[in-house]
């Protein structure tokens, strides 16, 4: 899962660089065309083409500049961070493994597999649900509604896991 967070941190910078070489290209070659975006862009604010006019000609002097507003307000992209990569496929990888020694713990360290379900099922609920509740203060939902999502969704989410591995075995 970390190598998967590092290649999808990877491939957002890759596809930065490419819109941004694509739109330094179409300025270049389709220069006519890129002020009519301009234009448009500015419309969906109110803004006239003629009160466009200032704007287009001071970007065409700064063709970086121009470029910037097209990756962002055209296109919808802000420049990814390269250092993300390797951070995210930590954070992801770590992640991972202690969300997984939650439900396992009580299986490396009881002896009795029905108990250790029992004792996983619960410890599991209780971090979904301390997990939601913190999730909750950050998003601003209510802390308690997220919570009980949180575990909600986990449960049915282990339900359908549990029902599946049964199918199948």
């Amino acid at each position: 899962m970390g190598l998967g967070g590092y290649l999808a941190a990877r491939s957002d910078v890759v596809h930065f660089l490419n819109e941004r070489r694509r739109e330094e290209q179409e300025i270049v070659e389709k220069a006519d065309v890129e002020k009519q975006e301009i234009v448009d862009i500015f419309r969906q604010y109110g803004v006239t083409a003629e009160e466009c006019a200032p704007i287009v000609t001071a970007l065409v002097r700064k063709p970086e500049a121009w470029r910037d507003l097209m990756m962002r307000f055209e296109l919808g992209l802000e420049e990814a961070n390269p250092k993300r990569a390797f951070r995210s496929a930590l954070t992801i990888g770590a992640s991972y493994v202690v969300g997984g020694l939650v439900p396992l713990a009580p299986y490396m360290l009881m002896r009795d597999y029905g108990q250790a379900l029992t004792v996983s099922a619960a410890i599991t609920l209780l971090a979904l649900a301390v997990f939601g509740f913190v999730m909750g203060h950050f998003t601003g939902v209510p802390k308690l509604k997220g919570a009980l999502q949180t575990a909600l969704v986990g449960s049915l989410a282990a339900g359908v896991a549990y029902l599946m591995a049964k199918f199948i075995a």
